[in-house]
């Protein structure tokens, strides 16, 4: 008897590649992903005796005491605490009470169009105080002069550089270009300590001898000194 013939099913046998084509794609599309989440910029460590490679802090003065302050050049609220306290935390450096330690952090880059200028503005101060920590400083307060509106495109890296310029630092115009140490900023801005009451990492967060505080609890800039009595 002879054997019936089949028929070959070409539709389902098209589906069947399709899907097999589409599962590759995705799983294709995962691994460039995951590969992708796992490849952030290269950390590039700077290298000076004012900087702790560990905790990204600038250590300005050298008293036993410490004060910490976790600052973002895009931030409103830092540059008024920079204009109500720097003076008096300045006293505090040059009577040696304090070693403060700055860290330059990068939370609002989301604020400035794209240009992640909160990174950009960081990585310099990093560039700045690897070159000549006794900028660090000059350039932060210049910086703070010259802020632009949050929500803007920020300074440019050439506006950037003539602040460095103009605080006693030339030199680092490719650091601050390439953006040398911006891996270094974000890996040092994951490790920001959340204030007491905050919901996440916010600036500016202040710690007072290794502990961080509600902003606030900060007396009035002439009581500053109370808190290392």
């Amino acid at each position: 008897m002879a054997a019936t013939a089949r028929k070959t099913n070409w539709f389902a046998i098209w589906v069947s590649v399709a899907v097999v084509v589409v599962l590759v794609a995705v799983g294709a599309l995962v691994v460039w992903m995951n590969n992708a989440a796992v490849s952030p910029d290269p950390v590039v460590t700077p290298d000076a005796a004012v900087i702790n490679a560990e905790t990204g802090a600038i250590a300005v003065g050298d008293g036993d005491q410490s004060m910490d302050t976790y600052i973002d050049f895009m931030c409103p609220v830092c540059n008024q605490f920079e204009q109500a306290y720097g003076a008096a935390i300045q006293g505090l450096v040059d009577d040696g009470t304090i070693t403060l330690n700055i860290h330059p952090i990068s939370i609002l880059d989301r604020q400035s169009q794209g240009t992640e200028y909160s990174t950009r503005a960081a990585n310099a101060m990093y560039c700045v105080a690897a070159a000549d920590g006794t900028a660090a400083v000059p350039f932060m307060q210049a910086m703070f002069q010259n802020q632009p509106e949050e929500g803007s495109t920020g300074l440019t890296n050439d506006q950037i550089i003539a602040i460095a310029a103009a605080s006693g630092v030339t030199g680092i115009d490719a650091c601050v270009n390439d953006g040398e140490y911006a891996g270094y900023v974000t890996a040092m801005t994951d490790k920001t300590p959340i204030a007491p009451g905050a919901s996440g990492i916010g600036t500016p967060t202040i710690a007072i001898n290794g502990e961080t505080i509600a902003n606030s609890t900060l007396p009035a800039p002439a009581e500053l000194g109370t808190l290392f009595e």
